[in-house]
């Protein structure tokens, strides 16, 4: 039987693809530190389960396809906190930011149209451009520059007249790169002189480090119409398995088409909508207290790196993730060996071979990325183990 080309040309997850590998190390009695997923360990609020263990309906309907009203109403709320302002019929609430930036592709896109990404992004920017029939045009953000934008002529020279879009993740996954009000605007004045959307993903927005201030795509007020919001709760509040996003423009035509693809596949889970609207009473002291956890982490992974022979990294400053290069030749090799072969005091780590986050071939072979995750003991123990792994591996001339 025949499968598709669309599927065959899709690649697998480089976050997810070993994960056999590891599962056969968990049997073989191994213990695995997950760097490789950006899960966090963190609390859940305890409001997203009280609205949950509240839920006392007789009937559980289908809800609204743009999404329930109180859900609708509280990302309003929230986002007013950040100078954001939306009405209603500007946003529209998504299985998770994924479904978003599909449904966003979808409708802004022909097959065969062009959106320019920096890389390295964010993997399943690739497999939703696939799905979506687009083409992926990446410029090269570097290590050395903290993978800050280029110079808006680099970033000009790949905008052909099949390009629809500039994405852009901000702060960064893969690299926790916080991009500046510059680069912000940078980018707002190419998508005005070359009629294109901004497609910005700030899902992060809460993590940025070191009194760095964060600089939304929607702080751009002479190209809202031009400005596409892609955000979920997953991240911000630990809520990955609620799988709650959202996509919102000041677009309200766009918005409308995008209502259509929502139609499509009905609704979004209503029970998680109801309680992903009880968030909206989270304490303001829980993103402090969990922002200050992920900065400590931060500084152990980057330390413990740092300190690696041949290791050379940059310390991030947003999200929770590293870009690492190692000194060897085949991160996806090493990654696999650390899972097969590998364990030191019964114990291994897992990471993400980094040319998955690349569209260029040839690019990321000898990087990875970690996440920063797990708690600190934890991370402290994985940097050993991942510095008696390289030395080991390196040794065997692999």
């Amino acid at each position: 039987m025949n499968i598709s080309k669309r599927i065959s040309n899709m690649q697998f997850s480089p976050i997810r693809k070993l994960t056999p590998y590891a599962e056969n190390a968990k049997k073989r009695g191994v213990k695995v530190y997950h760097l490789n997923i950006g899960q966090p360990d963190i609390v859940t609020p305890d409001t997203f389960f009280e609205a949950v263990n509240g839920f006392n309906e007789t009937v559980l309907k289908y809800a609204n396809s743009q999404g329930v009203d109180v859900l609708v109403e509280s990302f309003i709320k929230y986002y007013k906190e950040w100078d954001i302002n939306f009405d209603t019929d500007e946003i529209m609430i998504t299985n998770g930011g994924s479904e978003a930036i599909q449904f966003t592709l979808m409708a802004i896109c022909d097959v065969g149209d062009e959106i320019i990404i920096p890389e390295p992004f964010y993997t399943n920017y690739n497999g939703f451009s696939e799905a979506a029939g687009v083409n992926v045009v990446p410029f090269i953000t570097k290590a050395e520059d903290g993978f800050h934008l280029p110079a808006k002529e680099v970033i000009v020279s790949k905008i052909t007249d099949k390009t629809r879009a500039i994405l852009v993740s901000n702060p960064g996954n893969p690299t926790g790169v916080v991009y500046t009000y510059e680069e912000i605007r940078m980018l707002a004045d190419i998508a005005k002189e070359h009629n294109l959307y901004i497609i910005a993903d700030e899902v992060y927005r809460e993590f940025v480090y070191d009194n760095l201030k964060f600089t939304s795509a929607l702080y751009m007020n002479d190209i809202l119409d031009r400005v596409i919001l892609i955000d979920s709760i997953s991240k911000r509040y630990s809520a990955c398995g609620a799988r709650i996003g959202l996509v919102a423009s000041k677009n309200k035509e766009l918005i409308n088409q995008i209502l259509k693809l929502c139609q499509s596949r009905l609704c979004c889970p209503t029970i998680e909508q109801l309680a992903a609207a009880n968030l909206i009473n989270t304490p303001k002291s829980y993103f402090d207290e969990v922002k200050n956890e992920y900065e400590s982490r931060r500084n152990i992974m980057f330390e413990g790196l740092s300190n690696i022979p041949g290791v050379i990294c940059k310390k991030p400053t947003g999200a929770f993730y590293i870009m690492a290069k190692l000194p060897i030749n085949d991160a996806d090799d090493f990654a696999k060996w650390m899972l097969t072969d590998f364990s030191f005091e019964n114990k291994t780590v897992m990471f993400a071979p980094a040319e998955g986050f690349y569209a260029s071939e040839e690019l990321g072979k000898n990087e990875i990325r970690l996440s920063y995750c797990l708690n600190c003991d934890d991370l402290k123990d994985s940097m050993k183990i991942l510095a008696i792994a390289l030395e080991e591996y390196i040794k065997l001339g692999r």
